[in-house]
């Protein structure tokens, strides 16, 4: 697009002074960067607002913006109800501005260093209640064997709060059914043990029956398979848990990290016990040499025997 053209789009009710310099960033973006139309038309929808405001405020040179102008302008944004990622979106689009700026000496520093956007209010992450969960788990059919599979990994998800990946990931001798527990292979390949419900073993027991059929002759490391023997995938347990969801009248979609919330809030509901949970749920914080830094794997047990819905005996 030509400088001309690409004038034309900013409204010519702005000084020369401003707009110039925008218009030349833009097509700077466009032809030396080679960002995409539709990047650099949301370049130039937040620096039109930044024109609009440095309007407002009678402001006709870049040299003349001050930090303040910038904290104002985020201010302004919000009392309009942009929301925190708007905002964001605008200041980085106006710090990219005031380099190019720094860059081609029109300013001596950049206004919009260090100005931050509102927090945005943080999702609670969303779980299912323990009566909705017990309702889930006794209605999966087992009935079929794809059906049994199906409840020893659901039991397995809210018995020990694993990841998606993490139970993909699970090969056969990472059950230690004799001891209650796994070895969970967790981000950054942290090792990390977790215990498995009374419910989630009886579960796991039945579809080792099946996965033996299912195997015959041959041999697969992978805890869960396919009927064509292969390490089930994350799409399909997610259509397979969103399924059942459906299939009981479960009010939302069930996703796998349900199961996690649903796990870790319901533990941290009885034992009140927050770094039981986080090591349970190998949380980042953990150490990368050792699987338990300040929680002892029994002390861990003791309190998911006592505090899981479904690790009662």
């Amino acid at each position: 697009m030509s400088q001309a053209s690409e004038k034309e789009l900013i409204d010519k009710q702005f000084a020369d002074s401003l707009v110039q310099p925008v218009v030349l960033f833009l097509e700077q973006l466009a032809t030396q960067k080679n960002y995409s139309p539709l990047t650099v038309q949301n370049y130039r929808r937040q620096l039109i607002k930044l024109l609009l405001f440095l309007q407002s405020e009678s402001i006709e040179r870049w040299e003349q913006i001050k930090t303040i102008h910038i904290r104002q302008f985020s201010a302004f944004n919000h009392r309009k109800g942009l929301s925190p990622k708007s905002i964001a979106l605008t200041l980085s689009a106006c710090r990219s501005f005031f380099d190019y700026l720094i860059i081609n000496n029109q300013l001596e520093f950049n206004p919009a260093r260090g100005v931050k956007a509102p927090k945005a209010p943080k999702n609670l992450p969303k779980t299912v209640a323990v009566d909705q969960v017990a309702a889930l788990l006794k209605g999966i059919d087992v009935g079929e064997d794809i059906g049994i599979r199906d409840l020893a990994v659901a039991e397995l998800f809210y018995s020990s709060g694993i990841r998606l990946a993490e139970l993909v990931r699970l090969n056969i001798d990472d059950l230690d059914l004799a001891e209650s527990n796994a070895r969970i292979t967790g981000k950054g390949q942290k090792t990390r043990i977790v215990p498995i419900g009374r419910l989630a073993i009886k579960a796991i027991k039945e579809w080792l029956k099946i996965r033996e059929v299912w195997l015959v002759s041959t041999s697969a490391d992978a805890l869960f398979i396919t009927q064509q023997k292969n390490r089930l995938s994350p799409r399909s347990i997610q259509k397979r848990m969103e399924y059942w969801g459906k299939f009981v009248g479960l009010n939302g979609r069930l996703h796998p990290h349900k199961f996690r919330h649903s796990c870790a809030t319901h533990l941290l509901e009885s034992s009140g016990d927050l770094r039981a949970v986080q090591e349970l749920l190998g949380h980042a914080n953990l150490s990368t040499t050792q699987v338990y830094t300040h929680l002892d794997f029994q002390q861990l047990a003791d309190v998911y025997d006592k505090a899981h819905p479904r690790a009662k005996k």
